[in-house]
């Protein structure tokens, strides 16, 4: 009868202790969406982090930041292939880590809206789950050639993964200075 008891109870604290847990850590984590920005260099990005930029549709990327990874990463044909329209996301995998190239325009000289930057980052976010990645790291995407506005663009970034166990570090590139 004692051993009886003391199971029941040891098998009731065990079911409180789980409840705890999930309720401290598998849904607490659930939301733990976490954006910072720092100063530097986006392909000094950790290797452990994705990374993201916005494109036009045409794939040119004859300016801004996108220059800067038709160079590092090439592979244009490959992501012309994926035929993603505007409010897609091509992508291509470097090691571990996936590039993610949000087709926020129809053409590389269009402007983009902040409906088709949620609707590529929704694509985004979707293979992000897909692929369990929860490292991403991006320029302010849409705010430099494109002219979306930082806080707008931020508003944006929480609706799509507030809800996201996801860390995005937003690099703010500052160019060195020249000695005189």
């Amino acid at each position: 009868m004692f051993l009886a008891r003391k199971t029941n109870l040891l098998n009731t604290q065990l079911i409180q202790l789980r409840q705890a847990f999930r309720r401290a850590f598998v849904i607490g984590m659930a939301g733990s969406y976490n954006l910072q920005e720092v100063e530097g260099d986006l392909f000094s990005a950790p290797k452990t982090h994705s990374l993201a930029h916005c494109v036009g549709a045409d794939l040119a990327m004859g300016a801004g930041i996108a220059v800067k990874f038709k160079e590092v990463y090439g592979k244009v044909d490959e992501l012309r292939a994926q035929n993603v329209s505007s409010g897609g996301v091509a992508v291509l995998q470097d090691d571990k880590r996936y590039i993610y190239y949000l087709v926020t325009k129809p053409q590389s000289w269009g402007k983009p809206t902040y409906e088709s930057l949620q609707a590529s980052l929704e694509q985004m976010r979707e293979h992000m789950r897909e692929n369990g990645i929860n490292q991403l790291a991006i320029p302010r995407i849409g705010c430099g050639i494109d002219g979306l506005e930082w806080d707008k663009v931020n508003a944006v970034l929480e609706e799509v993964f507030g809800k996201e166990q996801l860390e995005i570090v937003v690099y703010n590139f500052v160019p060195p200075t020249q000695a005189k």
